[in-house]
């Protein structure tokens, strides 16, 4: 035992003598978490990370962070309804972080620079996998089966790649030269063969892919269209929606120039055909849907389906929603539609507990139109996949998209029937591709409980200033005439600021406050990054257990527990 003199207790190193660490009941951990924005992605993408890089000027490492989970961000970054903005903290503070205009303009940046994606070449005795449709869900299998080390078989029905973001996603929204310039890059990466005008019980049997290869996935789409009619009548020039859609993308023009259209359904497809025949010179269009038009305040379930910007856009141009309507009946002359009788839809609970929307007797109502046009949906085309489609979609397991009963074979993007977006459809090909990986080394598919993102209270926003988002120019309604792209990206200045902005949920920023506020300087920093991925280490001998740094940490990555 040290005999210290009276006096002398400020002496250099007396106080290395006092494990004050004995006191503590509590002590603190670096407990990274996960940020909302992470959990919300449907394509996997870690926005916080990417974010971080963009901050310090590292654009391509940005990108590559980025594209190690979805390889499409400059089309994503237009077309994603992005709910990692919906479920962004900085939203409680001041505005959410303008997630999809960075993701745009690091993949415009890598298409302008042409960056090669971080994918090598697979060996010679790499496992073979086929891809059957190369939409977004292919192509994400395909690319994320590549980087594992696999060689790939990519087949399609259609002279090139894409899918429904080539067939049906307007120009206007999705410009043709990206689209070429981000889907060629990857169809040409050494490790894909890929094969245009493939299909599926025609050119190729499933048989043969099996045969050939030790794994497949299916990501066909869907394009077989519904049957509808109203009270079992249907117009004699009856087209779906998708029909329509996909002629117009194709040639710009449709056949017919009606004075008013009803649309029948509140998908993408129902609202991207409703601002096509304004752009055509339709002069009422008329959205008929059984739920709500997108709000803050409207439950996720009652809501409609279509992105909530595309709605709003077409409203600004003049497309006119009738909510929680259905079809009654059709008015018709001869084989010709002439109005149709509406009637409000409410929801009510079955005899099995469900609910279901059933008409409001009593509500009808009558609307004058000279055209109507379903766009309810559509299924799969069975031709070729030899009963795996059941009632008109792809029967898997919910995370990694393996078909039930067959191993081996997995599904993702719209061939499923719980998703129906691109971003939905690139983490679908990205989780089959790990479940494919994990098939092939015998390892069990369990994909473990998801982490619950860090919420917002957990945050110490006293160390952030409040700072407006960076937003895209838009074209004033009165512009969209034709094919021109509606919304802008942002410039590099505003990349900056979203990055800037951005609060580090649930991870360390390396912002000194814990190593500097600590009263007994038992926070020690390091040079080279420590075991938990910052750059503090906890000296608990000293440690007390205050929980100032807890406290004074902004991102909530410090917690403490009980000793």
């Amino acid at each position: 035992m040290i005999e210290i003199p009276r006096g002398a207790f400020a002496r250099p190193g007396t106080s290395l003598d006092f494990k004050t660490g004995t006191w503590r009941v509590e002590r603190p951990v670096h407990q990274r978490r996960a940020a909302p924005c992470h959990s919300a992605c449907p394509a996997g993408e870690d926005a916080q990370a990417y974010l971080a890089k963009a901050e310090v000027g590292d654009l391509r490492g940005a990108w590559e962070t980025l594209v190690a989970a979805n390889p499409l961000p400059a089309i994503t970054g237009r077309v994603c309804h992005h709910p990692c903005e919906s479920a962004c903290n900085r939203r409680h503070y001041d505005d959410a972080i303008t997630i999809h205009g960075v993701e745009r303009f690091l993949g415009d940046r890598a298409l302008h620079e042409g960056w090669a994606y971080p994918v090598a070449a697979p060996g010679s005795e790499a496992p073979r996998v086929a891809v059957v449709g190369a939409g977004p869900a292919g192509l994400s299998a395909a690319y994320h089966l590549l980087r594992n080390g696999c060689r790939i078989t990519l087949i399609d029905a259609m002279p090139a790649a894409g899918g429904t973001m080539r067939t049906a996603i307007p120009r206007y929204r999705l410009p043709t030269e990206i689209l070429d310039q981000e889907l060629d890059r990857i169809v040409a990466l050494p490790g894909i063969d890929f094969r245009p005008q493939t299909r599926l019980g025609r050119d190729i049997s499933l048989q043969e892919l099996q045969a050939e290869h030790q794994a497949l996935f299916l990501g066909p789409g869907r394009r077989k269209g519904r049957e509808w009619s109203a009270d079992f009548a249907v117009p004699g020039d009856l087209h779906t929606g998708l029909q329509l859609l996909e002629a117009w993308v194709a040639e710009g023009t449709l056949p017919d120039q009606p004075r008013s259209v009803a649309i029948v359904g509140g998908g993408n497809t129902a609202v991207d055909l409703a601002r096509v025949l304004r752009r055509q010179g339709v002069e009422q269009v008329h959205l008929i849907s059984h739920q709500r038009v997108p709000a803050p305040d409207v439950p996720a379930d009652d809501a409609m389906r279509a992105t909530s910007r595309e709605v709003s856009q077409a409203i600004e141009e003049g497309v006119t929603i009738h909510e929680h309507r259905g079809v009654r009946r059709l008015i018709l002359r001869g084989e010709r539609v002439v109005g149709m009788e509406l009637v409000h839809m409410k929801k009510l609970v079955g005899q099995d507990g469900r609910l279901r929307r059933v008409a409001f007797e009593g509500t009808e109502t009558v609307l004058h139109v000279d055209h109507v046009i379903p766009a309810i949906g559509q299924d799969v085309d069975p031709e070729g996949f030899n009963g795996l489609v059941e009632r008109g979609q792809m029967n898997v397991e919910p995370w990694w998209g393996e078909l039930r009963g067959h191993p081996n074979i997995f599904s993702g993007g719209d061939a499923r029937s719980d998703h129906g977006t691109v971003s939905e459809a690139v983490g679908d090909g990205r989780r089959a591709a790990l479940g494919i990986m994990r098939r092939l080394s015998a390892q069990p598919l369990d994909p473990g409980a998801p982490p619950e993102p860090i919420p917002f209270d957990d945050l110490n926003v006293h160390y952030f200033e409040p700072l407006p988002a960076a937003r895209e120019p838009v074209l004033p309604p009165e512009h969209r005439k034709g094919l021109e792209e509606i919304e802008g990206g942002l410039d590099g200045s505003g990349v900056r600021n979203e990055a800037h902005r951005c609060l580090s949920c649930g991870d360390c920023l390396a912002c000194d406050n814990c190593w500097t506020l600590c009263p007994d300087q038992s926070v020690l920093k390091t040079r080279e990054i420590a075991a938990d991925g910052s750059h503090y280490v906890f000296d608990y001998d000293y440690c007390k257990g205050c929980g100032i740094c807890a406290h004074e940490c902004p991102t909530g990555y410090i917690r403490m527990i009980p000793e």
